[in-house]
């Protein structure tokens, strides 16, 4: 974040000048000094409300042994969220002038974003989706209100590009339609075609333009919005734990679950922060790739909280499922949270065998953890712990060998 002594980049003034309204033109791809701003803070934590909501959901249907319907209902209403948050943060990478006029957009985006929140429960308990998708289409009008700014102040393939965009949001919203007025068998299906057609938008719309997306910047809002998913996924498994132990004075059975929960928190950081990635978005191609595969691993890590309330009610009885099925919610999406970062981009930085299997034999182990019954939890959170302790003493080799390698040539 830019200190209040340090003046806004250049770049950031130039294309719009000052005043309250600015012309909405592209920031360079080199701007140097591009951190995540302000507002762009206060977004993620308005969206986190949202991932919470979806969360609390999921907890319910699983404890309630109607887990299918809500890991669907999961994935329909964590993709909107998603969607919504990716758009506006590549949107905003390119095209941020923070303007009067953008700031209030972008905050009728938060308000769209709250509305979908407040329909999360009912859409999960009575398959009503009007809410959701109402929060939904404010969200996306802003949206495209944006990028006909975008189309108002350029010209050529640039404008072609924002039209494209913003014609393209326009239709997906009609077609999200079908979530409200289609029978309840028939939206699983909705939802699968509206979701290809929502990915398409922007690689038709920049096939022709791509935007000046900034690569550090990309890679710290992402970074950040990760932070934010996994320090709510501690909320939850602390709020949780602190239920069990008031209500059932359950510490002896729920502290290997909270050990367990932190060790796996834990190390889901270190191992996302341990390589730097900016440098592997060089192109659309692989930003689009990288990008659409953080739906996964921000649902799975967001999923790993709600495992872990799951956990802690079936340790105390308020759960109407097994062991094995509690053990699972926590074991499954983190196991499908270390696949993802490894494919994403851990894979990347990897060097040899050796280093490369390290996160997909984790993530096999953290499965195989599922039958340890009541130390299913602890148990994975081990595994994923001793993975970090692996990955970073093998690097920490390599180095070592790469350092003695040129000092043996010298001499």
């Amino acid at each position: 974040m830019t200190s209040s002594s340090t003046p806004p980049p250049a770049s950031h003034e130039a294309p719009g000048g000052r005043g309250p309204l600015r012309r909405l033109t592209a920031r360079g791809r080199d701007e140097a000094h591009r951190v995540a701003s302000p507002l762009e803070l206060f977004f993620d934590l308005c969206f986190v409300v949202a991932i919470a909501q979806a969360g609390i959901a999921l907890v319910h249907a699983v404890a309630e042994a109607h887990t299918g319907e809500g890991i669907l209902n999961y994935a329909m209403v964590f993709f909107a969220i998603w969607w919504a948050w990716m758009n506006f943060t590549w949107f905003a990478s390119a095209y941020d002038n923070d303007d009067a006029l953008y700031r209030v957009v972008t905050l009728v985006q938060i308000a769209g974003v709250l509305v979908l929140a407040a329909g999360i429960s009912r859409a999960f308990e009575e398959h009503e989706f009007l809410a959701v998708w109402l929060g939904y289409v404010i969200m996306r009008l802003a949206m495209t209100a944006q990028w006909l700014r975008v189309a108002r102040a350029s010209e050529g393939a640039e404008r072609t590009m924002a039209l494209r965009y913003a014609g393209g949001v326009l239709l997906c919203l009609v077609g999200w339609l079908g979530l409200v007025v289609l029978p309840e068998g028939a939206r699983p299906w909705v939802f699968l075609v509206m979701a290809l057609l929502e990915m398409c938008v922007p690689p038709y719309a920049e096939k022709d333009h791509p935007t000046s997306w900034h690569p550090h910047h990309i890679a710290e809002r992402y970074g950040l919005f990760t932070i934010i998913v996994l320090g709510e996924t501690i909320a939850a498994a602390t709020v949780a734990v602190k239920s069990g132990i008031d209500e059932n004075d359950a510490l002896g059975e729920l502290l290997p679950i909270a050990a367990g929960g932190l060790l796996i928190i834990f190390s889901a950081w270190w191992i996302y922060f341990v390589v730097p990635i900016h440098g592997h978005l060089r192109s659309n191609k692989q930003a689009f790739l990288w990008g659409y595969g953080h739906y996964v691993v921000f649902a799975s890590a967001a999923a790993i909280g709600a495992g872990l309330e799951v956990a802690v009610e079936q340790s105390v009885g308020k759960a109407h499922i097994s062991t094995l099925a509690a053990s699972a919610a926590v074991t499954l999406p983190t196991a499908l949270y270390l696949l993802t970062v490894w494919a994403l981009h851990s894979r990347h930085f990897k060097v040899g065998t050796a280093q490369q299997l390290v996160l997909p034999v984790t993530a096999l182990l953290v499965i195989c953890c599922t039958f340890l019954g009541d130390w299913a939890v602890f148990a994975a959170g081990i595994v994923t712990a001793l993975a970090v302790a692996t990955g970073t003493t093998l690097t920490a080799r390599m180095a070592a060998r790469e350092h003695k390698e040129p000092a043996a040539r010298e001499a």
